[in-house]
């Protein structure tokens, strides 16, 4: 395992294991940052430690403790103490991992949605400032601008680093539900496995610690169902197969099982929700040989009804398309407020192809090629020219 891996799936562990220690993100930070760098020094010479993990946090905390020594601020004894104690920390929540800890504490609601989605993803994902901005449509400069506020709102207005009470947790459930979905998207559109897999687990524990709220059941379903698909997304060329294409017996039929289990068990609650009714379309899309569209068309009429946005008109207009042809679809599309968003091109580019307007479809795929930053996706948009 390479340095880079092991920080993308240690990093925020590390981080909420400091945090938790320190009392402080940027300190937490700092001191996990020094720990990969000795390790980026270290072991390419000394080798792989046999738990790589355990050598970042024990680096990381006597960063900590060297960097609060050499401050010698009275106000910093007692995290010193802390650093310095190996006894485990009594849990203070229903939440036993320090990563949902720092997931709560960052989605707490004085900070703004984007802020906790930014932060979370930052901390606990490792992911990098142009990474958050690609996810959060938003420009480099203004995701750095919310992170370095979100950090300075936590610590001037004194948000406590813990799970809420039992009581108070539904409540603050969808900004944290936000953050698992985003990161689990970054990981599937980059084909990052470890994202994935890091949103599914903090899925699972959510869904262990909340079995009866039908959104974090349908939140999981719709990651599983998702990821259940991976294998057959690309050709043995690396290259981009879309779902239509995609060589089904290749699917995952456990995660698929399991799946369509968790749709059906958060349906009875019959409190739907947006991640409900997209893991009912992923469920329809992995039911039987084919899609059955008419179904994915009633089920975005209720997304839109429930939860309406631009994206989910688009993906609404791509199902109508398949019913009653491109042309609707593409009436359904151009007033859409997504001209920077390179999904927009290519779905309006597949309807101009389909509709025999082959020079305006390749400029559209040429847009959507330029736009993306998948490296696959671009090659299978430019396949398309």
């Amino acid at each position: 395992m390479v340095i880079e891996e092991i920080y993308r799936a240690e990093y925020g562990r590390a981080v909420a294991v400091l945090n938790r220690l320190l009392g402080d993100l940027d300190a937490a930070e700092e001191a996990v940052q020094d720990a990969f760098a000795a390790a980026v020094q270290r072991w390419p010479a000394a080798g792989v430690p046999p738990s790589p993990a355990g050598w970042i946090i024990t680096t990381a905390r006597n960063a900590a403790i060297d960097r609060l020594r050499r401050e010698a601020k009275r106000s910093s004894k007692h995290a010193e103490a802390a650093l310095l104690s190996d006894a485990e920390l009594d849990e203070e929540g229903p939440v036993h991992d320090e990563r949902l800890r720092l997931i709560f504490t960052c989605c707490h609601p004085a900070l703004s949605m984007t802020a906790r989605v930014a932060l979370t993803l930052r901390l606990l994902g490792g992911l990098t400032t142009p990474e958050i901005a690609r996810v959060l449509l938003m420009t480099e400069p203004a995701t750095a601008q919310r992170i370095v506020r979100a950090k300075q709102k936590i610590k001037a207005a004194r948000i406590p680093y813990r799970v809420p009470r039992e009581a108070d947790l539904p409540d603050r459930l969808g900004g944290v539900l936000a953050v698992v979905y985003l990161v689990f998207t970054e990981g599937h559109g980059a084909d990052r496995a470890d994202l994935c897999a890091e949103a599914i687990r903090l899925g699972r524990l959510l869904a262990e610690l909340m079995p009866d709220e039908p959104e974090v059941l349908g939140l999981l379903a719709l990651m599983l169902l998702t990821e259940a698909r991976r294998p057959a997304r690309f050709a043995a060329d690396g290259s981009l197969v879309l779902l239509a294409d995609q060589d089904r017996t290749r699917w995952d039929g456990a995660l698929i099982a399991e799946g369509h289990a968790l749709v059906r068990r958060c349906l009875r609650r019959d409190r739907p929700g947006q991640y409900q009714i997209q893991a009912a379309i992923n469920a329809v899309h992995t039911d039987g040989p084919a899609t059955d569209w008419r179904q994915v068309v009633q089920l975005y009429d209720q997304l839109m009804a429930l939860h309406p946005s631009p994206v989910v008109a688009l993906h609404r207009a791509v199902a109508v398309a398949e019913l009653e042809g491109p042309g609707a679809g593409l009436r359904l599309i151009e007033d859409l407020p997504l001209r920077q968003y390179h999904v927009f091109h290519a779905v309006r580019a597949d309807f101009l192809r389909r509709l025999d307007r082959p020079e305006e479809a390749a400029a559209a795929y040429a847009h959507a090629a330029a736009l993306t930053p998948n490296d696959a996706e671009r090659r299978f948009l430019s396949s398309r020219l």
